[in-house]
């Protein structure tokens, strides 16, 4: 199968994490994706980097350009000029000061699409200050809900607030160039990394309007016994998901809790008692019991596994998520995956963009 975006010409000005993934996105969805680097590369960068290069760069063409020096701004006009995209992701009025914001960029391409990644946005009070992933969840709320027993919250590393950035930018991306494909008419994609997320918390709003977070009763995600994270023998930990009733039946089957009534589930005032005996329960056996136990079935469970370990899962080797590069370092396959609306008999996905770089 052909990529589907085999054909877009995208110029991606190189910056920090959430802007780089962005466009490797789309190259792995089969565009052409340019970097215009500067020719030092920043200290965050530098220190990310290893022997193997940088893999937010795989499947792009990288050109050195000194955007400092009119020479180098009229480089990247040029290429500018005969793309369907360009990322950008400084502060806002840096690239106008270029002479490369949108509208010295319409006035050669009116086509183009002209995104910019930041995390707080082009305006408002905090448009020009410096921020990272964890301050973009934190005032989005949503990092407040990983907070547990006045413990202070945790957020994985760049994942919630860098990539959902990035991937609501690429969506903004393709969603604009199909309308200008019609239009004839480029436009700005503002993909603030904290206007994405509080979007992509709308499922926890819903949550929240029915009293079940951030309020002053017991939630499910956070106090109940059928959704936690336990600790088991081994000092390796599981999880369990069990928030319908036939799933949390199945759960107390297959732990034998045969005294648990199950249509006691929602019964706030058992709760702590119950994740007690649950924690008990869980840390007298390793992992590998537990996942011998309960993976796969209907319980809503899975290891809290290590990057390594992810990596040669069974369920992740079959479906060729990961793949191990020369020096123990892995290469994540792209996503989503594509399959003829008519398979015939060879019905393999397409996977675009995958594989070690």
């Amino acid at each position: 199968m052909k990529p589907p975006l085999a054909g877009i010409r995208v110029i991606e000005f190189e910056g920090l994490g959430p802007c780089p993934l962005t466009g490797l996105m789309l190259a792995n969805m089969g565009a052409d994706v340019t970097v215009i680097a500067r020719p030092g590369r920043g200290p965050v960068n530098e220190l990310f980097s290893s022997e193997r290069g940088d893999p937010l760069r795989r499947g792009k063409t990288v050109l050195t350009l000194d955007l400092k020096q009119e020479a180098g701004v009229a480089a990247a006009m040029a290429r500018i000029a005969g793309a369907d995209a360009l990322i950008e992701g400084n502060r806002p009025g840096v690239m106008e000061r270029l002479g490369l914001g949108p509208a010295a960029c319409a006035a050669r391409n009116p086509r183009l699409i002209y995104g910019r990644m930041t995390g707080w946005g082009q305006h408002g009070p905090l448009a020009q200050a410096a921020g990272h992933d964890l301050n973009y969840v934190a005032l989005t709320g949503l990092l407040s809900l990983s907070a547990r027993d006045s413990a202070p919250p945790i957020v994985p590393p760049t994942v919630v607030g860098d990539a959902s950035g990035a991937l609501g930018l690429a969506f903004g991306i393709v969603c604009a160039i199909l309308d200008a494909r019609t239009s004839g008419c480029g436009r700005v994609v503002d993909a603030a990394i904290v206007d994405v997320l509080a979007m992509l918390g709308t499922i926890a709003q819903w949550i929240r309007a029915s009293g079940q977070l951030d309020s002053a009763q017991p939630s499910p995600f956070h106090d109940s016994p059928f959704y936690d994270a336990y600790a088991c023998a081994d000092g390796q930990y599981i999880t369990i998901g069990a928030l319908e009733p036939q799933f949390y039946a199945l759960l107390l089957n297959k732990l034998g809790l045969t005294d648990v009534e199950a249509a006691t589930q929602y019964d706030t005032a058992t709760w702590p008692l119950l994740k007690q005996r649950l924690a008990a329960l869980f840390a007298r056996q390793p992992r590998s019991h537990w996942c011998a136990l309960l993976e796969g079935s209907d319980v809503c469970f899975a290891p809290v596994l290590t990057l390594a370990e992810a990596a040669v899962h069974p369920h992740n080797v079959a479906r060729g998520i990961y793949s191990m590069a020369p020096g123990g370092a892995i290469d994540v396959a792209s996503a989503p995956r594509f399959f003829p609306l008519q398979p015939d008999d060879t019905t393999a996905p397409a996977i675009f963009g995958g594989g070690a770089s």
